[in-house]
């Protein structure tokens, strides 16, 4: 998204379109600096190889998409992820005469960079081994369109239009714990959330707990047993998560997707790394976002709670 900004900072008459996958679309349709927002759908069409039914609908929307994606001849086709699937969307997108596909010419340590992607660029920027998720897409477009990066990053995310029924009202700050991730390595162990909550509780502060699976729920629901005042919240929808990490008073939350969320809207946030390199994805951008620990350095309590100490959030009571 600070890329869209950045392209926009410098030619205002830009028009900018974006492929995201199906499940995330709602995510990008918050930034108004977007034109169209085009779905893309692998991971379910994956799932239907099995089935001549859903294999006969998957056809159909595969040609669905690329009609859609070729209804526009661009001047410049950009792929920052520099995967084989996303090279595939560049080679389907149509270039306007004396158009340019720009992607990565290495990845950074680490990634799943595919060398073969740049099969599909006409020009292919390099990088530093060690290039921030966010600076890397910036990079990409200042080099490709000749401008200098001299702005904080802005992600331009609006206010969701709804916001979860289960949330306190606006006049009661809370504490939100984004605990869960797919890869366990990635965790902060469950005596370091509830030490941290009780801290919070006695700030008068109540920590609400998302999830996002069944094996989250169960974790959820251990942690709020043991901390005083905790909520566990039901399912959210994509949008409800953002809407509760846009709200809170106060994030803490371990190297995952709505951790970020919350640092792109500048609320006071506090990322917790355990097991994923710190310098790929943390906020860096305010005075807001704290990032504690590192690959295979998880912080410690003490930490956590000298970062709550510098941290400027409302307190209840």
């Amino acid at each position: 998204m600070p890329m869209v900004a950045d392209i926009l900072r410098h030619y205002p008459q830009a028009q900018i379109d974006w492929v995201v996958e199906e499940a995330y679309v709602d995510l990008v349709k918050l930034n108004p600096l977007v034109r169209k927002v085009i779905p893309f759908a692998l991971r379910r069409w994956r799932k239907s190889l099995w089935s001549a039914a859903a294999r006969t609908q998957m056809r159909a929307e595969i040609r669905a998409f690329r009609t859609n994606l070729q209804s526009e001849d661009y001047d410049f086709v950009f792929d920052t992820q520099g995967l084989l699937k996303t090279g595939f969307i560049m080679h389907w997108a149509r270039c306007a005469a004396g158009g340019k596909k720009v992607g990565m010419a290495n990845g950074s340590e680490g990634s799943g960079y595919e060398g073969l992607s740049r099969i599909f660029h006409d020009i292919s920027i390099p990088l530093a081994a060690r290039t921030h998720a966010v600076q890397r897409g910036r990079l990409v477009a200042a080099v490709a369109l000749s401008y200098s990066i001299d702005t904080v990053p802005d992600f331009a995310l609006q206010a969701p239009d709804s916001t979860p029924l289960c949330l306190p009202p606006p006049s009661q700050p809370y504490a939100v714990f984004f605990h869960g991730t797919a890869r366990d390595a990635k965790k902060w162990q469950p005596e370091n959330w509830v030490s941290i909550g009780r801290t919070l509780h006695q700030q008068g502060l109540p920590v609400l707990l998302p999830w996002g699976s069944k094996r989250e729920r169960e974790e959820a629901q251990q942690l709020a047993i043991q901390i005083p005042n905790a909520q566990l919240l039901p399912a959210l929808s994509m949008l409800e998560a953002v809407a509760l990490a846009r709200h809170a008073a106060l994030v803490v939350g371990v190297d995952t997707g709505l951790t970020h969320i919350a640092a792109a809207y500048n609320r006071p946030t506090i990322e917790l790394y355990c097991d994923s390199p710190r310098w790929k994805t943390e906020g860096d951008w305010s005075h807001n976002i704290i990032n504690l620990g590192d690959a295979c350095m998880p912080p410690s309590v003490m930490e956590v709670q000298a970062a709550l100490a510098r941290l400027s959030y409302s307190q209840a009571g």
